[in-house]
């Protein structure tokens, strides 16, 4: 299954109501106290923080075992944070970064959370009984994985402590895309041209991308136009819609981007489409203006979008 929509899984018809192994109140004695006890900290040490669910939470000032769980993580990377736990960090672009980080899987396996000693979890999942697990272990915080780089960088610095750090990454990697944009417009695509960017999930179920991964890269201000139908989804603030395939020329743009997928019924459904005359009768077929590139190197988190300033160019031009 791509690694993108399992992190999404909340946005699907059917909710994730997963959580992970072991019960925390059966994980080991008085695993029940464990919130807060990774360093107790002092009042001055520590604030009121209110997530984007609307959970207050009491946070520390300078979090020093953080566990980040989310298809963002590398957020964290580029923010020079060594979290101690994390999901999502295998087969990414950052992953030679990440050696040190323990892999606590996806629903979280709450047994390995709480060994860790985090004092702080930040959790892409919206699964109120999970959440409820988590506070247990350490203070937690409900994070917009889908939210604009613009959005996540600066709050990612201020719930870590890093605020000027984010602040200067976002200017460089602002200056880089900026740099990109103008280049690829001399070069090689015209003003208004537009994308789509698609992928398929196990159950021959076909998805187009809107608020999430490839698709944040590509709906640059200086890129490309969202296609068709596109910007009805991401009107609705949506990470993904699930279409027919019959409605893909209401949804393709002048280029195609597949994201080619983990699990292989979704390969076996991908190979199907591209030889169904609906997807040979679209435009950006017709000229050779389809990319494929693996789902996991298709994140929208930060040090894999760096990574995409380098490659998309490189996708483009082929």
């Amino acid at each position: 299954m791509g690694t993108i929509l399992l992190a999404c899984s909340r946005d699907l018809d059917e909710p994730s109501n997963a959580v992970g192994t072991n019960d925390v109140n059966t994980t080991q004695n008085g695993a029940s106290t464990a919130a807060g006890q990774a360093g107790k900290e002092t009042a001055s040490s520590t604030r009121k923080f209110t997530d984007y669910k609307g959970h207050e939470v009491e946070i520390s000032t300078s979090p020093q075992r953080v566990i980040f769980v989310g298809e963002t993580f590398g957020d964290l990377v580029a923010l020079d944070v060594n979290a101690v736990g994390g999901g999502f960090i295998k087969d990414y672009v950052f992953e030679e970064q990440v050696k040190n980080t323990e892999d606590i899987g996806f629903p979280i396996n709450l047994e390995k959370a709480l060994g860790l000693n985090p004092d702080l979890i930040i959790t892409g999942n919206t699964d109120e009984k999970e959440y409820e697990q988590l506070v247990k272990i350490a203070p937690t915080v409900m994070f917009d994985t889908f939210a604009p780089l613009e959005e996540r960088m600066p709050l990612l610095g201020d719930l870590l402590g890093k605020k000027q750090q984010a602040e200067n990454w976002l200017t460089e990697y602002h200056t880089k895309a900026e740099s990109m944009w103008k280049q690829l417009h001399e070069e090689e695509i015209e003003p208004g041209e537009t994308a789509s960017v698609f992928t398929y999930y196990p159950g021959d179920r076909l998805f187009v991308m809107a608020r999430t991964g490839l698709s944040q890269v590509l709906y640059d201000p200086n890129g490309f136009q969202p296609a068709g139908m596109i910007q009805d989804v991401l009107d609705a603030n949506k990470g993904f819609e699930q279409i027919s395939a019959e409605l893909l020329p209401e949804y393709a743009g002048d280029r195609i981007f597949i994201l080619n997928a983990v699990d292989e019924e979704a390969q076996q459904s991908t190979e199907e489409l591209i030889k169904s005359k609906i997807w040979l009768d679209l435009p950006a077929v017709k000229k050779g203006h389809v990319y494929t590139i693996n789902i996991i190197k298709a994140s929208s988190d930060a040090s894999t979008r760096e990574w995409l300033l380098e490659e998309l160019p490189r996708m483009l031009k082929k």
